[in-house]
C-alpha cells in the first residue's frame, strides 16, 4: 500500500515522505501549489495524468525535480523494489 507520512506541515511547507510498494500507487489527485520532488532510491515511476497520458519517470537518488500546481495525477510502482520520495510543497 502507498503511504504518505507528513514530517511537516508548518502552514508555509508541507513535506511529505511517500513510500510506494511493488505493484501499489497513490490515487488520483490535484496539487493546489507547486512542489519538488526528492527522490530517495533510484527507480522508476509510472504518471498517469487526469487526461490518460503515462510518463515513465526515472528517478535517481537525490536528483530532485518541480512539477507545477494543478497537476492531477496518479502514481504507480509497477517495479518489484520499493519506491520512496520525499515530496516539498511550498503552501504560501
Amino acid at each position: 500500500m502507498a503511504t504518505g507520512e507528513t514530517q511537516i506541515d508548518n502552514g508555509i511547507f508541507r513535506v511529505t515522505k511517500w513510500t510506494i510498494e511493488s505493484g501499489d500507487a497513490i490515487p488520483m489527485h490535484v496539487h493546489d501549489v507547486e512542489y519538488v520532488v526528492v527522490p530517495l532510491v533510484n527507480d522508476i515511476m509510472h504518471v498517469t495524468n487526469s487526461d490518460g497520458s503515462e510518463l515513465v519517470a526515472e528517478i535517481r537518488i537525490g536528483q530532485s525535480y518541480t512539477r507545477p500546481a494543478g497537476a492531477e495525477h496518479t502514481v504507480a510502482n509497477r517495479g518489484s523494489g520499493t519506491i520512496e520520495f520525499v515530496e516539498i510543497e511550498k503552501l504560501l
